[in-house]
């Protein structure tokens, strides 16, 4: 597999033929930095456990070496930060049995102008040896536009692809924006509960960016614990923690539709929602 970086790397957990963990890949979660992944697609990662017949691969675009650090990692350089972050993620898929695990060694700024299309190129190679069913990816209403960048790349390599081999299902999911407010009906719930251990020993292993001064290992399961809790406010829970994802599959059958179009169209039903509600009650 010849991606466009020298770096790039890829790393499979039980040693299979690069070719062949990547056949058997059937949920895929591409995302932009190092553990966005064990962020956004553990409803991937945790079907797939202890599976065979279903596997999750991992695709990480960027490099990791810009990103912020504090704590005992303040001192540490790009090419440090970059070789310790990429080192975490490998971890987790060991830890989390991912099939494989790509890391593509793009800076944010290469994917925020993009130029020559190199990312598509990659995932196009990708996303064809493996066929995956399902594939997660950030949502376009992310407030991160390296995240949003991701998004429109993988939208735009699955719509290069003959229809027969494109994803089933596209979603995107929660990072730098939570979806609490999207419209139930237009919300795809993703339930996180099991394996509460491992799905917390994956998040946890990216030290470098949890003692670098951000607690996203406390922040993702509580706000998967919010998501459980105030679904719905009529029956009481059946889930412990859920992930929320917007449903881009409309947009990987649809060619001619505009992502901002049908971004707007989820807004506006939301806003939909809340003016009938205010209004059926005497506003």
């Amino acid at each position: 597999m010849k991606l466009h970086k020298e770096d790039a790397g890829v790393f499979i957990p039980d040693c299979k033929p690069a070719d062949e963990a990547l056949e058997r890949i059937t949920h895929l979660g591409i995302g932009a930095h190092q553990d966005d992944l064990e962020i956004m697609a553990a409803h991937g990662i945790l079907e797939c456990l202890h599976d065979r017949r279903r596997w999750f691969g991992g695709v990480v675009c960027t490099s990791g070496g810009s990103s912020p650090r504090g704590g005992p990692y303040a001192a540490y350089s790009d090419d440090a930060i970059r070789r310790i972050r990429r080192r975490e993620q490998d971890t987790a898929a060991s830890i989390g049995g991912y099939g494989v695990m790509i890391q593509l060694g793009y800076e944010s700024s290469e994917l925020q102008n993009p130029s020559g299309g190199a990312l598509e190129e990659d995932l196009g190679i990708i996303l064809r040896a493996a066929h995956p069913s399902v594939v997660y990816t950030h949502n376009p209403a992310d407030k991160h536009d390296t995240h949003v960048a991701v998004t429109m790349a993988v939208i735009r390599t699955i719509r290069a692809m003959p229809r027969g081999e494109r994803p089933q299902a596209l979603y995107g999911c929660e990072v730098w924006r939570d979806l609490d407010w999207l419209d139930d009906m237009d919300k795809i719930v993703l339930d996180v509960s099991a394996h509460e251990s491992l799905a917390a020993a994956l998040l946890g292993v990216h030290d470098s960016q949890i003692a670098g001064g951000k607690r996203y290992d406390l922040a993702v399961v509580g706000r998967r614990r919010a998501n459980a809790t105030f679904h719905d406010a009529r029956d009481t829970d059946t889930a412990t923690q859920l992930s929320f994802a917007m449903d881009l599959t409309p947009l990987v059958h649809n060619d001619s539709l505009a992502v901002a179009d049908y971004v707007a169209t989820l807004v506006d039903n939301f806003r939909k929602d809340v003016v009938r509600r205010i209004q059926r009650l005497g506003g």
